[in-house]
């Protein structure tokens, strides 16, 4: 599903080269749980966003479905990406002004999709997720564990093969997190590859394999049986 061989994203800050991806090699099957952790600055961030393709490396190659994605320009990069790939992050990303069932499909308005098509995969997510009488209310009117529903539920609505989700539980209440971490449990075991970046030991622990990044490094690779 996912290789990295040797990659490498440098930046340079006042002056200083800063290693945020220190030749980092990694391999992750179809249909794993994984947890990405360390402390800030560890480069979590960064990895996370070379695994979603919205980072560049500086060297290495990295390998998704067989296809060598690393020297793919910005709109071959795009188009793998939406049928690729899913992202959820902590302050959801929704679109103000649309409903929660128009912020749900607008990847797939932004496909061409027709409305007919839209509604007809938009609506059993929606009544998935518990969001049936939430469906037409702005994210303003949700609460924090409805609108990262409505944001998962976007994630997934064109069916991607791996889920990237970045601190998903960060602003949520104990309660809503924990509904949150069992919706996306429930979506791998349904087969989706689900990969999850934490500051939460309580998260991260739940993986069935555990990542820990320091200095650009994976320190620790360990897997629970």
């Amino acid at each position: 599903m996912i290789e990295l061989r040797e990659v490498s994203r440098i930046f340079h800050v006042g002056g200083q080269e800063v290693r945020a991806m220190d030749r980092i090699s990694l391999a992750i099957q179809p249909g794993e749980y994984l947890s990405i952790m360390g402390p800030s600055g560890s480069g979590k961030s960064t990895l996370l966003n070379t695994l979603g393709l919205l980072d560049t490396p500086d060297s290495g190659a990295y390998l998704l479905q067989g296809q060598d994605v690393t020297s793919l320009n910005d709109a071959q990069l795009a188009a793998v990406r939406s049928r690729t790939i899913g992202f959820i992050f902590q302050f959801f990303h929704l679109i103000p002004r649309l409903t929660a069932q128009q912020n749900i499909e607008l990847p797939l308005l932004l496909a061409g999709v027709s409305r007919r098509e839209r509604t007809l995969r938009s609506t059993p997510l929606i009544e998935a997720f518990g969001l049936s009488d939430r469906s037409n209310h702005r994210p303003d009117e949700l609460s924090g564990g409805q609108r990262q529903r409505v944001a998962i539920a976007r994630a997934v609505i064109n069916k991607p093969a791996v889920l990237l989700a970045d601190e998903p539980t960060g602003n949520l209440d104990r309660h809503s997190g924990a509904d949150i971490i069992e919706l996306l449990e429930g979506l791998n075991q349904g087969g989706l590859t689900l990969v999850v970046v934490t500051h939460d030991p309580e998260v991260g622990e739940r993986a069935r394999r555990q990542i820990r990044v320091v200095d650009g490094r994976i320190a620790a690779d360990v897997r629970r049986a």
